[in-house]
């Protein structure tokens, strides 16, 4: 039986909580052995970058970050299941990576 590895990223974490939990939920409504959610550790991107744009001035300097949220799911792979999980309304800022093995 395939294995489906399924990858969750966003910047929001509410999103992922809610994407990953419909398909834990349909895992268990087939009653499919499913590992996760597993949250993995968020990674912070920081940019620093000066004020001023010619160099002249006062050493000043703005300071962003990003924080990218990622969940894994593993979920025993049926027809049945996969197709309900791909009908899962996904927002435009979440980013999901499905491997199959096995």
């Amino acid at each position: 039986m395939p294995v489906a590895r399924i990858k969750i990223t966003s910047r929001d974490a509410a999103p992922l909580t809610s994407i990953s939990s419909q398909m834990t939920e349909i895992a268990k409504s087939l009653g499919i052995k499913y590992k996760g959610p597993i949250h993995i550790p968020t990674r912070n991107k920081r940019i620093t970058t000066r004020k001023t744009p010619c160099g002249d001035g006062s050493h000043t300097y703005e300071h962003w970050t990003m924080r990218i949220h990622k969940i894994i799911v593993i979920i025993d792979g049926s027809e049945q299941a996969m197709r309900q999980i791909m009908r899962i309304p996904v927002p435009d800022t979440v980013h999901i990576e499905m491997t199959l093995s096995g």
